[in-house]
């Protein structure tokens, strides 16, 4: 038996999962909550965990996967965009993929899709803008859906509660427009680039990072762009 606010923590884990791909962290699911203090969300998602209807995924800064839910209410949407180390290998080789299905795997290989790198995002402090292009990596077109789609190398652990590491290669689809929560590509003053996730609040764009030692920038509209939205990542291991 689950208790009404480990019920609604797991629909909301679910639902952000079905959304975006990408797991809440902590100050949303307290936000969520309406509770004071993110202590509260550790003992929920701790109870849930024992529980076996969530996992922490390893080598990921409170990443969380749901494995199951409830009788009643249905069960865990597959993940349509982000899933962090899903693909692995060289970063300048074809990757293959972790878990294939079962169709053979040289028979995906002649659909994979090139996406050119295009230098290094900054996951911290803002670098310079994006880079010209370095070599590809190469996708199934299952991983990336509709779109034209760049690759960026990341530098910084601002994102890491959102399960992207330094180091890491993120996948972006090419749009200048963003909704509320998904984590972009942000050009600043048309000088820096950065990975944040995106917060619209009133006449002023939140570029937020996932990670407590990190500060929220607040900017006016003319001096942020988006580059792009962030749609699946690969890590070297």
């Amino acid at each position: 038996m689950l208790t009404r606010k480990q019920h609604e923590l797991l629909r909301f884990i679910q639902e952000r999962l079905r959304e975006s791909g990408v797991p809440p962290s902590f100050d949303e699911m307290k936000d969520a909550l309406d509770l004071r203090s993110k202590s509260g969300i550790h003992r929920l998602v701790m109870a849930l965990e024992e529980r076996g209807f969530i996992r922490r995924l390893p080598n990921r800064a409170r990443a969380l996967e749901v494995i199951k839910m409830p009788d009643g209410l249905g069960a865990p949407q597959p993940r349509p965009r982000f899933s962090p180390a899903v693909v692995q290998g060289g970063l300048g080789a074809q990757p293959s993929v972790a878990k294939p299905r079962p169709a053979a795997i040289e028979d995906d290989s002649r659909h994979s899709i090139a996406i050119p790198v295009m230098g290094r995002i900054a996951a911290g402090t803002p670098i310079s803008a994006i880079q010209s292009r370095s070599h590809t990596v190469s996708l199934p077109p299952d991983m990336l859906g509709s779109g034209e789609h760049y690759a960026l190398e990341v530098r910084g652990d601002s994102m890491v509660e959102a399960g992207i590491l330094d180091g890491d290669t993120v996948v972006i689809r090419r749009q200048d427009t963003a909704n509320t929560g998904d984590i972009v590509v942000a050009l600043i003053d048309d000088e820096e680039a950065t990975l944040k996730r995106l917060r619209k609040r009133g006449s002023s764009i939140a570029l937020e990072a996932a990670n407590p030692a990190y500060e929220t920038r607040v900017l006016g509209p003319d001096r942020v762009k988006i580059q792009g939205r962030l749609v699946n990542l690969m890590r070297r291991y």
